[in-house]
């Protein structure tokens, strides 16, 4: 049945009907190349049986006032938010969209450098990859005043009305990975990555939590001093940590690395103190980037779902800067990857 002027089709409507995301139904609109004849076909059906007609011309004044998306990418050398970004950009530019980067260290402002974004380039909305939400809930102003989306944090509890937020569940992923290794007999577990401060809400500290959780679950004491070493999310750090931390507590039998990243900078410490993973001490990562299954061994890790956390976040940001919809807020599942790096520990 058609709808009449009153209760006009929105272009979730016809994602909905159709059964493709917003994306692709923004594509088939602008008459984009890279969509199927199957899809094009059902869609512009669907179109014509809703009479649907997109408002030209808001979208054509809002495009003489805005211009790209952009996109905050909270870390250098972070692998798994660099490939984060490539499927953000592949879906905005496969829905016709101009795409901006900004690329920044892990201890800058990403809040800051969005608001001077909003003063200068007027973007049509911004993705952050990451983000320090201590920075959300004490700068984030009305001069951001575009449709934004924050990847990998929950930013829920923020209670900010233009911002929705796609993450997997840190603390319990944290809590994952250790209870891995405690089924597999170990108990002297240490952590490498972040930085160790369990009340604040960044991405490491909540994996610590979780991890935290897991030993106290099973009557397993964690001690700061001689089972933690902090870390940038970087190779070298990874592996400064790592020999900082069995200098302190050589009797260790199992690390849990706070990012992918850090893990393979472990690998290599362990290796150069002349050890074997797993035979001498176990490793599992965070994050499932593609490297760890080309690693001699192949590293166990926790991975996030890189393409749908993408995903919803292109057509939540398209949704929200064509219509106005409301924020959203979801966590995203997680799994375990099973490599070669985590052995059952004998007694």
């Amino acid at each position: 049945m058609k709808k009449g002027r009153a209760d006009m089709a929105t272009i979730k409507d016809i994602a909905r009907l159709s059964g493709y995301s917003v994306g692709t139904v923004s594509r088939v609109i602008n008459n984009h190349p890279d969509v199927s004849d199957e899809a094009r076909d059902k869609i512009q059906q669907i179109i014509r049986e809703q009479n649907y007609h997109p408002n030209i011309n808001a979208r054509l004044l809002k495009a003489q006032q805005q211009t790209s998306v952009a996109v905050l990418v909270k870390g250098q050398q972070n692998i798994f938010l660099q490939n984060l970004l490539e499927r953000v950009q592949d879906n905005l530019t496969s829905s016709g969209e101009e795409v901006s980067v900004t690329i920044m260290d892990e201890a800058d402002d990403e809040v800051f450098k969005a608001i001077e974004l909003c003063r200068n380039m007027k973007p049509k909305g911004i993705i952050f990859l990451g983000g320090n939400g201590e920075f959300f809930r004490e700068e984030f102003t009305d001069e951001i005043d575009v449709p934004c989306v924050l990847l990998t944090n929950n930013a829920k509890d923020f209670d900010i009305p233009n911002l929705s937020s796609y993450y997997t569940d840190d603390i319990v992923g944290g809590e994952a990975a250790v209870n891995y290794l405690i089924q597999r007999g170990h108990a002297n577990i240490g952590i490498v990555g972040s930085h160790y401060n369990v009340e604040q809400g960044q991405i490491g500290n909540q994996r610590i939590q979780g991890a935290i959780h897991a030993m106290k679950a099973h009557g397993i004491a964690f001690d700061v001093d001689t089972q933690y070493a902090e870390s940038r999310f970087s190779l070298e750090s990874g592996y400064a940590a790592a020999l900082d931390l069995y200098n302190r507590n050589p009797d260790l039998t199992a690390i849990f690395a706070l990012s992918d990243v850090v893990a393979i900078g472990v690998l290599r410490a362990v290796a150069d103190l002349g050890l074997r993973v797993p035979e001498d001490v176990s490793l599992i990562g965070y994050d499932g980037i593609a490297y760890t299954q080309y690693l001699v061994p192949r590293i166990t890790t926790i991975r996030q779902d890189s393409e749908r956390l993408a995903r919803k976040a292109v057509d939540d940001l398209l949704l929200r800067i064509n219509y106005n919809k409301r924020v959203l807020h979801q966590a995203i599942s997680f799994q375990i990857i099973e490599g070669e790096s985590v052995r059952d520990l004998e007694f």
